[in-house]
């Protein structure tokens, strides 16, 4: 048996695998209170039925200690927000508004709102910190309010006045992004915007001018219900009314200007599907994702798909194409060449990629000379990794004849001596066996089929 870091911080209870490998999720006494109302109130009926919360069993006491212990149901991945799309992360505020709302109805209230208690499934948002919830007390304000807006309200606003890029800043600030920075980043304009002023501007001042000072616990007495409920219904107008507009990157086109002709990029869809079928994953992660086209290949097979790419642009679309079309994959970004790594306390409260693998089958369709040419990563590392992220590699190679490698070429010497097919064979040999390899139609690609060796 092993608890697991990610919940080590909450005294109601923590989650932790059993001897056979599941994932359980203890319930302390000094939780048992709220945990029972939850129940007893018909909150947790309601929030499951909406499919806003992960539904549990009660299952037998592992620990002596234990009030109670339940078992979630499994999630497929484990995500952050420092890798959502900004659609994501908006949704997973919105949804996490709705259910402090249902729970101020049933008397309770959300003692936390991180951006870390949802995961996403099958496209769409649930909440799955069961712990979270507490006895709401009239009167009181909400304690979750300023983590609130730090993990969402913040990250979403800078996002959609500044810069996509801003979003970044989620994975240095484990916390969600400190409110006085928001406030100095975001533009003049933003002071005239009500809510913003309120909740960012307003409430980053007040945070300094009251930091390191011993204020009087009963100052915030007298908040009624009526107005807890208004400032939620406040802070989902000001989520919805922040909007970004997906365009202006290479990547979010990429389809539009790819060198194959139209036969040659339906050979390599029918190539990738038989792929797929040889190696018979349960688990897809596909590396180089953009918009999803080759990842729904996999996740309409009901393969658990992950679709990666570095490109905010293109993973805000792909997850709009999975929202829209139910596509049942999970939409992220990730830069391959610095991928996610385990951080928090004692670098292993949010996971590396690595650790959330192996993968059945990892696509890098497409992506190969970027890493080694772009990045100057040399094939055996390429390799390497690869060979430690997935079982089976379905790997596109490009040569230096094609044109997307020449326009790489065009601006920098020629320093890539091995980048030639029978060196990335020599290479990737040394970690996979060549289950097949095939030329992609009338292009100059070949896409091979790997098995690794470790």
């Amino acid at each position: 048996m092993n608890k697991l870091n990610a919940s080590f911080r909450d005294p109601a209870g923590f989650i932790f695998t059993s001897s056979q490998g599941e994932i359980l999720r203890q319930i302390n006494q000094i939780g048992a209170e709220e945990f029972d109302l939850m129940h007893s109130s018909g909150l947790y009926d309601t929030l499951v039925k909406k499919k806003f919360l992960i539904p549990h069993q009660e299952v037998d006491n592992v620990y002596a200690d234990a009030y109670k212990t339940i078992k979630p149901e499994r999630l497929p991945f484990i995500s952050y927000p420092y890798e959502w799309s900004f659609g994501q992360l908006k949704d997973a505020a919105l949804l996490t508004l709705y259910i402090q709302k249902a729970a101020l109805k049933k008397g309770m209230s959300l003692k936390d709102s991180s951006a870390y208690n949802v995961q996403f499934v099958s496209g769409k948002p649930v909440f799955i910190d069961t712990l979270s919830f507490e006895v709401y007390e009239e009167g009181k304000p909400w304690v979750a309010y300023k983590q609130f807006c730090q993990h969402f309200l913040a990250p979403i606003a800078l996002a959609s006045m500044t810069d996509i890029r801003t979003l970044d800043l989620l994975s240095s600030n484990i916390d969600g992004i400190p409110l006085d920075l928001a406030s100095a980043l975001l533009p003049r304009k933003s002071k005239f915007k009500f809510s913003l002023a309120t909740h960012i501007h307003w409430h980053a001042k007040t945070q300094q001018k009251y930091a390191g000072k011993q204020t009087n616990q009963k100052a915030g007495k007298g908040v009624s219900k009526m107005a807890m409920l208004g400032l939620i219904d406040n802070l989902v107008n000001a989520v919805k009314s922040l909007k970004w507009n997906p365009k202006g990157t290479e990547w979010g086109e990429y389809y539009t200007f790819t060198n194959y002709s139209d036969s040659s990029f339906d050979e390599k869809k029918s190539l990738v599907a038989a792929y797929i079928e040889e190696a018979k994953p349960s688990t897809v992660w596909d590396l180089g994702a953009n918009d999803g086209t080759f990842s729904s290949i996999a996740a309409l097979k009901g393969i658990e798909t992950v679709a990666f790419d570095i490109d905010p642009i293109a993973v805000e679309k792909n997850y709009r194409r999975v929202k829209q079309d139910n596509i049942p994959m999970l939409p992220l970004q990730l830069d391959l060449t610095n991928p996610s790594t385990g951080i928090g306390w004692a670098h292993e409260e949010r996971d590396s990629l690595e650790q959330r693998g192996k993968a059945d089958v990892v696509m890098a369709l497409a992506i190969i000379h970027h890493i080694a040419i772009s990045n100057n990563v040399p094939l055996e590392k390429v390799a390497d990794y690869l060979s430690r992220l997935g079982n089976h590699v379905i790997i596109e190679f490009v040569p230096k004849e094609d044109s997307q490698v020449k326009i790489l070429l065009a601006t920098r010497e020629d320093i890539f001596v091995s980048y030639h097919i029978e060196g990335f064979e020599k290479a990737f040999t040394q970690y996979f066996d060549i289950v097949k390899k095939q030329q992609v139609g009338d292009s100059l690609r070949t896409l091979y089929l790997l098995k690794s060796k470790r």
